[in-house]
């Protein structure tokens, strides 16, 4: 049982943020146990040729046969939608003598791979080889197509939750999470059911510190820090982590085909969850200018509502986009 003390201000100060180290760090477990996670499989056969040409010694390495892996790779995000290249940069200064404690907690009693037990007498050469191997993993492997999928998730589900918080309050926010979280006003708990890898119980004082919420595709359930001592943070599953494969609707309402056209039918039946124009543009495999377009004529008939989101506009269908849609 894992307990999350909080104290006036607190909740305050908790917080959403997406991770795409995380994501790419966790995207390795796939590599490690691909039935555990059946909704990737079409990018693992997609990306295996250019997975083989990866510095895979080193890649596996850091996934613990739990699943588990060293703290150090997952840092808690320092902002809600922190860039690739800067939390790498960031891993690259990660202090070299922490990698030992790391790796051994991830790996819990089992034995350490050659590679990282090679690699410990010089950290820093293998601190710098991991961050060789991420950058040329995501370049290769998930930059060009595979983190936009991910990323339109990850804002769908960021959307999602600041609705239930707004609507249910915490309470209701924490229950959306995960199943196993509980709420009392004053402590969040987590119990973990009894398996194979156990957690160790911890009491976590929030502190002023404030406690992130970061969602992820690569979770059955919530889950913390192995070390409890670091920055309070608190992963849990993605909603819609399952759309990451799925092609492109039909527009199937023949009806709202003949009335809108195929696009702009298919594009309002995907913004069932908010998206941005580049994020759909993804999923339907053409243009953001074409997209772009669309999008206009959709929210200047009123079926469409916008909202800005950082660098992006982010669509969402409107009461009476909805009622067109009905149930779909």
């Amino acid at each position: 049982m894992i307990e999350f003390r909080f104290v006036v201000g607190d909740l305050a100060r908790t917080s959403f943020a997406y991770s795409p180290l995380q994501e790419a760090v966790y995207s390795l477990r796939c590599w490690r146990d691909p039935a555990r996670y059946p909704h990737q499989r079409p990018w693992l056969r997609r990306l295996a040729p250019a997975f083989r040409r990866q510095d895979t010694e080193v890649l596996t390495a850091l996934i613990a046969p739990s699943l588990w892996i060293p703290d150090f790779l997952t840092p808690r995000p320092d902002r809600p939608r922190p860039v690739f290249a800067q939390q790498l940069k960031a891993l690259g200064a990660t202090p070299p003598h922490t990698l030992a404690a790391d790796f051994t907690a991830a790996y819990a009693g089992e034995p350490l791979p050659p590679v990282v037990r090679a690699g410990l007498a010089d950290p820093a050469a293998l601190l710098d080889r991991i961050v060789r191997a991420l950058t040329a993993y995501w370049e290769d492997c998930l930059a060009p197509d595979w983190w936009p999928r991910v990323h339109t998730v990850l804002e769908s589900d960021l959307a999602y939750r600041g609705k239930v918080l707004a609507e249910e309050g915490a309470g209701g926010l924490f229950a959306s999470l995960d199943p196993r979280l509980t709420w009392n006003g004053e402590v969040l708990t987590l119990v973990k059911k009894l398996d194979r890898h156990p957690w160790s119980e911890a009491d976590i004082e929030i502190g002023g510190r404030g406690l992130v919420l970061v969602p992820t595709l690569f979770a059955v359930g919530a889950h913390t820090n192995i070390d409890p001592v670091l920055p309070p943070l608190l992963c849990y599953p993605a909603r819609g982590r399952a759309t990451i494969s799925e092609t492109p609707p039909p527009a199937t309402d023949e009806a709202l085909t003949r009335l809108l056209g195929a696009s702009r039918a298919r594009i309002l039946h995907l913004l069932r969850d908010p998206a941005s124009t580049t994020e759909l543009a993804h999923r339907l495999a053409v243009t953001p200018g074409a997209v772009s377009q669309h999008l206009a004529i959709l929210y200047d008939a009123g079926l469409l509502t916008r909202a800005r989101s950082g660098r992006s506009v982010r669509y969402a269908r409107s009461e009476l986009g909805e009622r067109l849609c009905g149930a779909r």
